[in-house]
């Protein structure tokens, strides 16, 4: 349109001599229906009944929209036998035919968007094929089976009998002492905890890349460089202060008494002969303890929190029950890798039954059998994370990888156990249970 003479004032101006006035308050943005808003219920344009959406371009409902296809479809003529301009409502709408008609054309009803009958099929065809489609995709995804499923459950439920994560029985546990002499293991596991609590959101948030500035490799060469590693000499020095000992040999039996409990309820696991059972437990038991103790690690600071302050355990605890970093440093890392897995729970347990039934365990017989039950489980753990965790095909492997570090810190564990089993003043200080598990292997 070519404006020949506009003068725009005050929400008015003047187009060939006529003057066209503005509403001020229309916005230039494009307003947007109520009809649209899900907050406003939707009403019928036509008899103000509940309207279920744009039929024939405009917002009516199903009976509205069925009326109008088949006036338009049947080229229907109607004659309103009053004035012609009934008022349409919900209940009267069947009593004037072409009233009703009449207000469906002047609410934006459309002939055009009505579908031919061949129309009409192909869409229901179309419809039909993407429901087939989605059924068969349901139908492929990975599914446990009611064996597996089973099996899970039960896991799960001798989990949650034989761990109380309210920790209530660690009051009947000879008390924490940490106070007494620092030997200069505590001293080094001092140095590293507190340097891991300055740098915890470093080295807990960032990737698993190598840009990672301050890992714990890197932070033992710091206070190595500062002279406090150890030497010779110290071996004097971690003969005593172990004032930590008699509470963590409570801690460390109570938990062998509950993954004896759990390994009972391993399906399959009370059917193999008492002499296989006690194998397995013996060699497993620290590496399941390891396991079930990352339920209550922390990222945030490294520690194991156990419930109150007074059961929260930093590596410089475990220093005073006798063990060195040549320990706690790989137990730490292991549990940080195990914890930035975010196993379900589901996982969890599984890996810990994987972890005790070894048919490798030393003083096992039956290797069959009990290969077995890990095969059974480790199918069970496969399947699982498949149907679970679609993108986590690396996941399993990481699993496993777990299981490997931890017959490494076994390993380490026992000659750590073996050195100080030697010495009478600290062997008198765990119980008859710690000793019979572990004493198995000490040679």
């Amino acid at each position: 349109i070519m404006v020949q003479s506009s003068v725009i004032n005050n929400g008015s101006c003047y187009y060939q001599g006529r003057k066209i006035v503005f509403d001020s308050a229309v916005s230039t943005s494009t307003q947007v229906p109520d009809e649209f808003d899900r907050n406003v219920p939707r009403i019928c344009g036509v008899c103000g009944d509940k309207a279920t959406g744009f039929h024939f371009n405009a917002m009516t409902c199903e009976g509205c929209k069925g009326f109008f296809r088949r006036s338009m479809k049947r080229k229907a003529s109607f004659t309103c036998p009053f004035n012609g301009s009934c008022t349409i409502t919900k209940d009267n709408r069947r009593h004037c035919q072409a009233c009703r008609l009449k207000r469906c054309l002047d609410i934006g009803m459309m002939k055009e968007f009505i579908l031919t009958d061949e129309e009409v099929q192909r869409k229901k065809e179309l419809i039909q094929r993407r429901k087939d489609e989605e059924a068969q995709k349901e139908a492929q995804k990975p599914r446990l089976s009611e064996e597996q499923r089973s099996i899970i459950d039960t896991l799960v439920d001798a989990h949650h009998k034989t761990y109380d994560d309210s920790y209530s029985d660690f009051s009947r546990f000879r008390p924490p002492v940490r106070e007494g002499p620092v030997t200069r293991s505590a001293s080094r596991a001092a140095s590293l905890h507190s340097l891991s609590d300055a740098s915890s959101d470093s080295f807990s948030h960032s990737p698993e890349s190598g840009d990672r500035k301050m890992n714990l490799s890197n932070l033992l060469m710091m206070y190595q460089e500062q002279g406090l590693s150890s030497s010779p000499d110290s071996k004097e020095d971690e003969g005593t202060g172990l004032s930590m000992l008699p509470h963590l040999a409570d801690l460390v039996s109570y938990s062998i008494q509950k993954v004896i409990g759990f390994a009972k309820m391993i399906p399959g696991f009370r059917e193999l002969t008492a002499e296989d059972q006690i194998a397995l437990l013996k060699s497993s038991a620290i590496e399941v303890i390891m396991l079930r103790s990352n339920q209550s690690f922390s990222l945030e600071d490294m520690s194991w929190s156990c419930g109150g302050p007074e059961f929260k355990y930093c590596v410089n605890d475990v220093t005073k029950a006798g063990h060195t970093l040549d320990l706690l440093e790989p137990l730490v890392k292991f549990q940080v890798g195990l914890k930035k897995l975010n196993l379900h729970e589901e996982e969890h347990v599984l890996l810990m039954a994987i972890c005790l039934l070894s048919p490798d365990r030393p003083g096992v017989q039956d290797h069959e059998r009990v290969e077995a039950l890990q095969d059974r489980l480790s199918e069970v753990l496969q399947a699982y994370i498949r149907a679970h965790h679609p993108g986590g095909r690396l996941l399993y492997a990481k699993m496993i990888q777990k299981l490997a570090d931890l017959r490494s810190l076994n390993e380490e564990h026992s000659k750590q156990y073996r050195s100080l089993s030697f010495q009478p003043e600290h062997s008198m200080q765990l119980t008859p249970l710690v000793l019979e598990v572990f004493g198995g292997q000490v040679t």
